[in-house]
Parts: C-alpha cells; sequence; structure tokens
C-alpha cells in the first residue's frame, strides 16, 4: 500500500513539477526561491500525501500549500530582497512565460505589489483559477479576491513598463 502511495506522489510531481514552479517563481520573482518554495511545498505534501490524494483536486491542495509557504517566508525572516527588472535565468521557449516580450516589466511590476494582491494576481490570471478557486487557495472570501485583484491590476496598469500605448479611450491618436 505505501509504495502505491509513493508512486502516485512521484507521478504527480513529474506531471505538475513545472507548473508548480512556474507559479512560486511569479510569486517570488526568483528561480532558486521558487525550486525551494516548491520543494517546500511538495515536502509537506509528501507527509500527508494520503489526505491529499482522497482529495477532489490534489494540485489545489499543493497549489495552496506553495502560497502558504511563501507568506512563511517573510514571516519568519525578514530579510529585504532586491528583485532585479530581468530574471537573471531565461526560461526554455515551450514556457508561457518566456514567451512574454513584457517579461522583465511584469515581473518588476509584480514585485511592487503586496503579497497578497500579487497571490490573488498570479493564481487569478496566470494560472487562470476561478475567483472562488483562488478565495480556496487564499482561504478567504471571493470578495476579498475581487477587491485585491482589481487593485494589483489597478497598480500594474500604472507600471511604466506595462503600460499600454494608446490613449485612455482606447483609440490611436485624435479622431472621433
Amino acid at each position: 500500500m505505501q509504495v502505491e502511495l509513493e508512486e502516485r506522489f512521484q507521478e504527480f510531481v513529474r506531471a505538475r513539477w513545472s507548473r508548480l514552479v512556474r507559479t512560486a517563481y511569479l510569486l517570488t520573482g526568483d528561480v532558486h526561491h521558487a525550486e525551494d518554495l516548491t520543494q517546500t511545498a511538495l515536502a509537506k505534501a509528501y507527509r500527508s500525501w494520503r489526505r491529499i490524494a482522497r482529495s477532489d483536486n490534489p494540485e489545489a491542495y499543493v497549489r495552496r500549500m506553495l502560497v502558504t509557504c511563501n507568506s512563511d517566508r517573510f514571516r519568519k525572516r525578514r530579510v529585504a530582497e532586491a528583485l532585479t527588472a530581468a530574471p537573471p535565468e531565461r526560461v526554455g521557449q515551450d514556457d508561457p512565460a518566456g514567451r512574454l516580450s513584457e517579461r522583465g516589466s511584469l515581473m518588476a511590476g509584480l514585485a511592487l505589489l503586496p503579497a497578497r494582491q500579487r497571490a490573488v494576481v498570479v493564481l487569478r490570471y496566470w494560472e487562470d483559477l476561478s475567483e472562488a478557486e483562488v478565495a480556496e487557495v487564499l482561504g478567504c472570501s471571493t470578495g476579498t479576491v475581487k477587491s485585491q485583484a482589481s487593485k494589483g491590476l489597478a497598480k500594474l496598469r500604472t507600471y511604466p513598463g506595462l503600460a499600454p500605448s494608446r490613449t485612455v479611450s482606447g483609440r490611436e491618436g485624435g479622431g472621433r
């Protein structure tokens, strides 16, 4: 029984590793922190895998652990981190983040958001979770998700590298 459970966990990790690391990268802004964060969350998941495997959505459970571990990282030690405008390592071409021309600006803009807003924006718009799923992952109401997403997107829209080149009305130039 234990062998089968361990095999299911290993299969889960192989299938979801890159997606979890990508989410962690968007939460932390650093490839190495992202890998450490993912390993920490998976180590905790391994200890409770029997219970997690029985849940309807083990990936959502582990994703919540990822967000919680990221929050714990700042609670335990208050170390100022300086995120750079561009990540030091390039992501492979098959990764959607590698195809974004504004990736450095996006990361810098995300780095300026408070942790809760950043988590909501990443989970809602990058991971494409519904408001209810984000609320479940973060342990808050859908109203909180909506307000944090709205505030986070508003801040990102004002970030210089992400500001649209169009006028406020959405039209290029003058004319009606």
